[in-house]
């Protein structure tokens, strides 16, 4: 019997640790970000005020006005702020990206956070959390965000 749990134990750790690692794509990974993020996981100063039903920069109005290889540019509709939105690392656990942009909240300034978004599967969308990796191209910089740290995980 302690044989055949072994087995059973041995045949189920692969699963195991495959489950929770998507494969992200390896080309247009800012599109892919763009398109599938979350909105409520980004900090509270520079998301749009959460409404029922919507989850997406596109759900929300936002237009993309710069994209390449390494980099997006979401414009709030109506000439609202603008988030720039970095890659920074890709791998199994994730997409590191760093998000920078002015704050709705013009006293509180500039805002600059490392994030690392995750899905659960291939048609969820990115949720995520600020991330503790630091990165020499993104520091962080802005006030504290009480908004921040909620998580789909």
């Amino acid at each position: 019997m302690k044989l055949l749990t072994g087995v059973m134990f041995l045949a189920c750790v692969p699963l195991a640790i495959a489950k929770g690692h998507e494969d992200y794509p390896k080309e247009k990974i800012p599109e892919y970000v763009v398109e599938k993020v979350n909105v409520k996981v980004l900090p509270s100063a520079l998301r749009p005020k959460l409404e029922k039903g919507k989850q997406t920069f596109a759900d929300y109005g936002y237009v993309t006005s710069k994209i390449d290889d390494k980099e997006a540019i979401v414009e709030a509709p109506n000439g609202g702020p603008r988030i720039s939105i970095s890659i920074l690392q890709e791998d199994k656990t994730g997409i590191y990206v760093c998000l920078n942009g002015n704050a709705q909240n013009q006293n509180a300034g500039r805002i600059q956070r490392v994030l690392l978004l995750k899905s659960k599967n291939p048609d969820s969308l990115l949720m995520g959390t600020e991330s503790s990796k630091a990165f020499s191209g993104c520091p962080a910089i802005g006030g504290a965000d009480p908004g921040a740290g909620s998580s789909g995980y």
